[in-house]
């Protein structure tokens, strides 16, 4: 354990400790050199490490842009930026603090050309790589029930997440069902090469090779980056651990907040067992244990301490509070799941009329998302606005991506999902035939699909699909040949020039009006971006995707304040690149007058005043694959 050395009375007025718990302070003044910080559930990590990013500006003179402080998600991302900048100041307001596939997103967008890809390569969210997995499934004839998109796509991203590369599942593959998964992921692998496309598993996987191959890149990076902060350290999978332990092994300046008890993401590649990879990695590692939690009572303190106590092998640690007592912990024994969600709905009611409750101070968890149905229709019943967290995002919404997927081939002519996404929205005559004719076309010809559209009657292309597809692509060109535009013309031109705005007005549907409203949303983001690019303000950017405008030798333009104003593909391609890494917890705010509804992976470092746990019961939480195996138990 870290020695905890007697604070002095100046230190401890330091404007920068001040409000700090004596432990809280040893870890923001920790010595350089590698520290893990083993921080229970409320016991403000995110102020130890905004405190910390801060003591290193201040107190150690090192530069903004020596820091990298990775997160989980956008927002914590913002909210830690946001925090440093009241501390010290808005020089802190383009430091490089972002999400693990933000970060490496910007790595490969400079170092891309080392491993042979563009710089302008397309990011595939899950839709999109699934949407790709579907198209390889299908060209080798694999049967749909036996071998689903999403389980091919599932054991594909578990490979990645253990640095396992297509050409080593082929090598390693043992049975019928491990050959036929590795083959999908060769040929799926090949073509996101051919689209200049990369999955979100891939921004990972991509820059532990760089790292590995290129030992100029990772010397570059390493020499940048004195300092790498990990939040939530307990959620990174063995690929993130790589690209820490590589960026630290030099310096040892690393520290990783985090608590094995706290870790819920296995099925998503998380392995806690980093945390012991990381005392291995760095002997001479400092831990410092945060016990004092903030958030909850000693009664729901006294309940998490009785479940985790049962877990083996857990490194010791009991939170405590000086909230003593506080509300019980009620128990509700349902009869079926009719009469739980009916409780649920009448108690949460009685909350809000006789306690002066607000709705948006409730929330309500599940384990599966499929849970909610019940509970949502006796909510509707009674009347009771509500919003579930994990539905349809925005960006996900059909009319959205279908806009994305044009700026995406705009940016990226390459990108065969993209293309195959917009080449018959709106309905220009371009069917699944058609399709297969460029298909069949570009395969013998060694051509993207793009090229094989341009192509046109050599790919064997007539009549509407002909003229269809030279519309596509006249519209295409006409907003290539635009000068300087911003992303808001691009996506107003596309709609204007492809008719799907006029298709939509023509409809005259709740339906179609609701789409529209979706669409008008887009262009209103569309021009907040632009805005904030014109004014060179890339402390919002960051905020909302961990963006930044860096030179090629990993330095800050503008160092003013101010950065070169980016126009026209390269603009397109930054908002892309924003929208595509927002995750669902980006969007959660505690301002919606609405019940809240979510899954409890969904929930982590969230907080509500009022909390209905449902659904426990063998089964279901725990679900019935932990019954049988004893880590899955562990997590539940």
């Amino acid at each position: 354990m870290y020695d905890c050395h007697p604070m002095t009375d100046s230190a401890a007025d330091h404007p920068l400790l001040r409000g700090l718990n004596p432990v809280q302070r040893e870890a923001v003044m920790a010595p350089d050199g590698p520290v893990l910080v083993i921080a229970g559930a409320g016991s403000g990590k995110t102020r130890v490490l905004t405190h910390r990013i801060a003591w290193l500006l201040a107190e150690h003179g090192v530069w903004r842009n020596e820091i990298l402080a990775l997160t989980f998600t956008n927002k914590a991302a913002g909210e830690m930026r946001d925090r440093v900048v009241e501390l010290v100041g808005p020089q802190a307001s383009r430091m490089w603090v972002s999400t693990f596939h933000s970060s490496c997103a910007r790595i490969l967008r400079q170092d891309a050309g080392l491993l042979g890809y563009r710089k302008e390569f397309s990011i595939y969210d899950q839709a999109d790589a699934l949407r790709l997995v579907d198209y390889v499934r299908k060209d080798l004839d694999l049967d749909p029930k036996r071998f689903t998109s999403r389980s091919l796509h599932n054991a594909i991203s578990s490979k990645k997440n253990d640095l396992i590369t297509a050409s080593m599942a082929r090598e390693s593959a043992s049975d019928a069902i491990e050959i036929r998964q590795a083959e999908v992921y060769v040929e799926y692998q090949r073509r996101l090469a051919e689209a200049s496309a990369v999955d979100f598993d891939d921004l990972l996987l991509l820059v532990v090779r760089l790292f590995r191959e290129s030992p100029e890149a990772l010397n570059r990076w390493r020499g940048r980056f004195k300092h790498v902060l990990v939040d939530e350290f307990q959620d990174t999978n063995l690929a993130q651990w790589e690209i820490v332990r590589m960026l630290a092994e030099d310096h040892k300046a690393v520290m990783g907040v985090g608590d094995a008890d706290q870790a819920i993401y296995k099925f998503r590649g998380a392995d806690y067992r980093n945390i012991q990879r990381f005392e291995k990695a760095f002997p001479d590692l400092s831990t410092i244990v945060l016990e004092q939690n903030y958030r909850s009572t000693q009664n729901i303190l006294s309940a998490a301490n009785a479940v985790i106590s049962n877990n083996p092998g857990r490194s010791p640690k009991r939170l405590w509070t000086e909230q003593l007592g506080g509300e019980l912990i009620l128990r509700y024994l349902a009869e079926d799941e009719q009469d739980e969600a009916s409780y649920v709905a009448n108690e949460l009611q009685r909350l809000i009329d006789t306690d002066g409750v607000r709705h948006s101070e409730i929330a309500i968890f599940y384990r599966t998302n499929a849970q909610s149905r019940v509970i949502e229709e006796k909510l509707v019943r009674n009347g009771v606005p509500y919003r579930v967290i994990g539905g349809t995002k925005f960006y996900d919404r059909r009319e959205v991506k279908d806009v994305l997927g044009y700026l995406r081939a705009l940016v990226n002519p390459d990108d065969e999902v993209a293309w195959k996404r917009i080449v018959n929205v709106p309905k220009r005559g371009v069917g699944d035939t058609s399709v297969r004719k460029v298909d069949m076309y570009r395969s013998g010809a060694g051509v993207t699909f793009r090229e094989g559209l341009i192509a046109g009657s050599a790919a064997g292309l007539t009549g509407k699909a002909l003229t269809g597809v030279q519309q596509l692509l006249g519209v295409m060109k006409s907003v290539e040949d635009e000068e300087d535009f911003g992303v808001a013309k691009a996506i107003e031109m596309i709609l204007s020039g492809t008719g799907y705005l006029a298709e939509l007005e023509a409809e005259r549907t709740i339906e179609s009006e609701g789409r529209r409203e979706n669409l008008a949303e887009l262009v209103g983001a569309a021009r907040d971006f632009d805005a904030h690019v014109d004014r060179g303000d890339l402390g919002v950017l960051g905020a909302i995707a961990g963006l930044d405008l860096v030179d090629e030798d990993g330095t800050e333009s503008g160092d003013s304040g101010t950065a070169e104003v980016v126009v026209g593909i390269a603009r397109v391609q930054a908002f892309l690149e924003a929208v595509s890494l927002v995750t669902d917890l980006d969007v959660v705010d505690g301002e919606t007058a609405a019940v809240t509804l979510m899954t409890l992976h969904g929930a982590k470092g969230l907080e509500f005043p009022v909390v209905f746990l449902t659904g426990l019961e063998d089964g279901v939480f725990p679900g019935w694959r932990s019954l049988v195996d004893p880590e899955e138990m562990e997590e539940e």
